[in-house]
């Protein structure tokens, strides 16, 4: 598997691979569909809140 993208540009690809590889090596991949709230609450300005002081 691939590393994902942008990985290697902080790592070499070798290691970003590797690194990916022993991760996902026992892991139970969940694919999901439908629209991401919180990429939607991002894009229009609700994401996070800062705290009052």
């Amino acid at each position: 598997m691939p590393a994902p993208d942008g990985f290697d540009s902080i790592t070499p690809k070798t290691l970003a691979t590797a690194a990916v590889d022993r991760l996902l090596h026992h892991a139970h991949i969940a694919l999901t569909e439908g629209s991401s709230l919180r990429l939607t609450q991002a894009t229009t300005g609700q994401g996070v809140v800062p705290l009052s002081a």
